[in-house]
């Protein structure tokens, strides 16, 4: 990359359902309470981050970009509107593409939560917001059995690919 790319910062959307409030450290500690939770690694790997983790991890998430600026990092914290409960979190991560930019989506829905259509729901949300925001495609990785995030990837309008990353299939659309 010749120079760095202005990335646009997350901003606050609504949906009937949800408020996605762009990421700052303060929402460690609540979103600890949802992400502790052995189950949501079932098809990710790994294991839940403690909270300093969390926190840490918030605080270079928050900042919007890569060190060197070649990725733009987009992060919503999700809160049901009617509990205003945190309840999880879409992401989008902006990479220069071959004729626009690209986001990578991503999202997690605690499992108290989960089989509501929060995740579509909140997905749908920041994919149109990108897409105002000049994106041009969008990609996500899904575990192949993983019929849920499917679900999600296809009411976004991606295909699944053939390509293979990390034992997780690519979507695009």
């Amino acid at each position: 990359m010749d120079h760095p790319v202005a990335w646009p910062p997350a901003a606050p959307l609504q949906t009937p359902r949800l408020a996605l409030e762009p990421l700052h450290v303060g929402h460690a500690a609540e979103a600890f309470e949802v992400f502790d939770d052995h189950r949501l690694h079932t098809f990710t790997g790994g294991e839940p981050a403690s909270q300093q983790e969390l926190t840490d991890r918030f605080a270079r998430q928050a900042v919007g970009q890569s060190a060197d600026g070649s990725q733009g990092w987009l992060n919503w914290m999700l809160r049901r509107q009617d509990t205003q409960r945190l309840i999880g979190t879409v992401q989008a991560t902006l990479s220069p593409g071959e004729d626009a930019v690209e986001a990578e989506l991503a999202w997690v829905i605690g499992t108290d939560h989960q089989g509501h259509g929060y995740a579509s729901e909140a997905a749908a949300a920041v994919a149109h917001w990108l897409r105002t925001q000049g994106v041009g495609s969008l990609v996500a990785h899904v575990h192949p059995d993983h019929e849920a995030s499917a679900g999600v990837a296809r009411a976004l309008g991606l295909r699944a690919t053939s390509t293979v990353v990390d034992g997780e299939v690519r979507w695009e659309g």
